[in-house]
């Protein structure tokens, strides 16, 4: 299987990947089966989304130089053909976010963990949420909502104390972010087929941004959320660093 290598710009993951390009053959990413990325949980992000632009789209295993990892395998030089050999991939779709700003504006952008909707400024934002077409919140007083995939479960979303969701699952989480009213709504679970609508009340004194992973749209008035399960993009984990498990631990962690 032929690699192609992605590294971070940070030291760590330059001073690995000297060490990796002498001890092993390395292709360029246009004739490559395969990647290796060195990084963090925000590299491995980038990198899965540089995967979205291809005609193909290769899977990635990860290998940790940065804070948390989550996203990624051990670090090590040895033994890296006996280990790509051994992996157990996992697929996941990401999120079709699609804003319009108050001037009209139309972005779309992809999400692999969440998408989400931020106060702009000191108020609290007041936003209206439609799922399938119908209102299922006539106005939710928060600092923010969001909409997370299986794998982006335990990121945001679980900060926001959002549940954690297997990775198999067909499901998304409904998040929001200190609600203020109504007071005990702590979100919900939905079908990944199902289309999430959110529109910005008082859009002019009260503005949100939305942010897909790491993209911002600011002073949004409507946001789209549904899932492109027409595009799956691969994981590929050490069988003792398996994502699916990582993820079902999390429930148990203190």
């Amino acid at each position: 299987m032929k690699r192609a290598l992605l590294v971070s710009p940070t030291a760590p993951a330059q001073d690995a990947a000297e060490r990796l390009r002498d001890s092993y053959d390395w292709v360029d990413l246009r004739d490559a089966d395969m990647v290796v990325a060195l990084g963090g949980d925000g590299f491995m992000l980038q990198t899965l989304h540089s995967m979205l632009g291809r005609k193909r789209i290769l899977p990635v295993f990860g290998m940790n130089l940065g804070t948390v990892g989550f996203l990624m395998n051990d670090w090590r030089e040895d033994s890296l053909d006996d280990r790509i050999a051994q992996t157990k991939s996992f697929q996941v779709s990401p999120l079709r976010m699609e804003a319009e700003t108050i001037d009209g504006e139309i972005v779309t952008s992809p999400a692999i963990n969440e998408v989400s909707l931020l106060r702009e400024a000191r108020q609290t934002a007041k936003l209206e949420i439609d799922v399938n077409g119908r209102v299922v919140m006539e106005e939710l007083v928060c600092d923010g909502v969001l909409v997370a995939t299986p794998v982006g479960s335990t990121a945001y979303n679980l900060s926001a104390q959002g549940p954690i969701l297997p990775l198999d699952s067909p499901l998304l989480a409904l998040t929001p972010i200190s609600p203020f009213r109504p007071r005990r709504w702590r979100g919900a679970i939905l079908p990944d087929n199902a289309t999430i609508q959110f529109r910005v009340l008082d859009a002019d004194k009260r503005p949100v941004s939305a942010v897909a992973d790491q993209q911002e749209i600011r002073d949004v008035a409507r946001v789209s959320v549904t899932s492109d399960t027409s595009t799956r993009l691969t994981l590929m984990f050490d069988p003792e660093h398996a994502l699916d498990d990582r993820i079902a631990m999390e429930q148990f962690a203190v």
